[in-house]
């Protein structure tokens, strides 16, 4: 426990990256509490309301939606991120999608409340959450543009490059729904480039 502690912290001390902030960090740590997710399990159901905000210990989550009754993976938190259907959880209203273990993880957990309290009260918690927030809506971005700007086998070569343990880590079907291609084409791709 207390490694994994020292795990948590460390990734906070790298989100806040401010020394003078140091002394806010075991407040923070203190306030979540860890849990193990076995693989399939939910973190949140679509329909439901999201009761964690969430660091990602070990393990991959896997955002989802159903559109015609196919899943497609929106969004997958590896190991080392933070995670949650953010919407549903700050503002206490039903998901609009599932977040699944893919793999065991052992994540740190916190409530809204205590959340809610961290960010009024805390002002490392509030820097945490503003670079963390920040960093995401840069990723997104990315993301999205590459969606319109580059060939499946060139979303392929990116995530290749910029995210190798993902592809070690994410069984081939998720890693194509969330390029955007199937997985029949995802298959031809790998041995095209492999």
């Amino acid at each position: 426990m207390k490694d994994s502690k020292k795990i948590f912290e460390d990734y906070l001390r790298y989100i806040i990256n401010d020394m003078k902030l140091d002394s806010f960090i075991s407040e923070i740590s203190d306030s979540f509490n860890i849990i193990d997710l076995k693989k399939n399990d939910l973190l949140v159901k679509e329909g439901d309301v999201c009761q964690f905000f969430c660091f990602i210990e070990t393990g991959v989550l896997q955002h989802s939606i159903t559109v015609l009754g196919e899943e497609k993976t929106t969004y997958l938190a590896l190991k080392s991120s933070c995670t949650s259907a953010l919407k549903s959880f700050m503002n206490s209203v039903p998901s609009r999608k599932n977040i699944k273990a893919i793999s065991h993880c052992n994540i740190w957990v916190i409530k809204l409340d205590a959340f809610k309290y961290l960010l009024e009260n805390n002002e490392g918690f509030n820097t945490f959450y503003y670079n963390l927030i920040e960093n995401q809506i840069y990723r997104i971005d990315d993301y999205r543009i590459d969606l319109l700007t580059l060939s499946p086998e060139e979303r392929y070569k990116k995530l290749l490059s910029n995210d190798k343990e993902l592809l070690q880590q994410v069984p081939l079907h998720y890693l194509a729904s969330f390029l955007g291609i199937s997985s029949r084409h995802m298959s031809r791709i790998r041995k095209n480039i492999n």
